[in-house]
């Protein structure tokens, strides 16, 4: 077994907040697909960046070409063979999903520890794993690190007329084959938050309101110096 110590930097995270003028947080979006997570991401890291805060969205589907990338994806850029490919890729299955989250959590963690706001924007559909990435940042080596949940409640008859990649209309052309698609809020489950720190429901609010409730949240937090 490695002998693997935690090394603690010599620049504290007062000095990093002074800095930038900003305490660094995660903000996790978690909503079905089509919700409007990623829309309400990048238009508050926009709003963040013009006002001269450090932010960066962490966004599920680029995630998944990288990080995360799936075997398919890691044979074709990185020339892994079959078994390399399996073993280290990541598919849509329920352990899959749970490391996917695990991953961007812990990234999240580290943008968030250096002084960044972390947006993340992932279906994220099982709450023990939210909880967990929530617990990782609780539980930081260096001091607990913001966490905040913010829940795009958008009605899944929204999400399934928007449809931009026409994923709900391909999954359910598949679940009514008879096959399994795994395609959260059809055949696969979505775990609301219990208590979220923000609600957001796309269709019914703007995506200004959106930036606007969370940015009142960051100042009532005093995240933003």
């Amino acid at each position: 077994m490695a002998n693997i110590v935690f090394h603690a930097g010599t620049v504290t995270r007062e000095e990093r907040a002074q800095l930038l003028k900003q305490t660094g947080a995660t903000i996790w979006f978690t909503g079905l697909s089509g919700s409007g997570k990623s829309t309400l991401a990048m238009a508050l890291e926009q709003v963040l960046i013009r006002h001269g805060h450090a932010a960066y969205t962490l966004d599920g589907d680029n995630v998944r070409l990288g990080l995360n990338a799936g075997p398919k994806i890691l044979a074709e850029t990185r020339g892994y063979g079959p078994e390399q490919a399996d073993r280290f890729g990541l598919g849509f299955s329920a352990a899959d999903r749970e490391e996917n989250v695990r991953r961007i959590g812990e990234v999240a963690k580290l943008f968030a520890d250096a002084g960044l706001f972390a947006l993340t924007s992932f279906i994220s559909p099982f709450r023990k794993d939210r909880d967990a990435a929530r617990r990782a940042h609780e539980q930081n080596r260096t001091g607990a690190v913001p966490f905040i949940e913010v829940y795009v409640n958008t009605p899944i008859e929204t999400c399934e007329r928007r449809d931009p990649k026409g994923l709900y209309k391909q999954a359910r052309a598949t679940v009514g084959a008879g096959q399994k698609a795994e395609f959260t809020g059809i055949d696969a489950p979505y775990e609301p938050p219990l208590a979220p720190e923000l609600t957001f429901d796309a269709s019914a609010q703007t995506t200004e309101q959106g930036v606007e409730l969370v940015l009142k949240y960051l100042k009532d937090r005093g995240l933003l110096h």
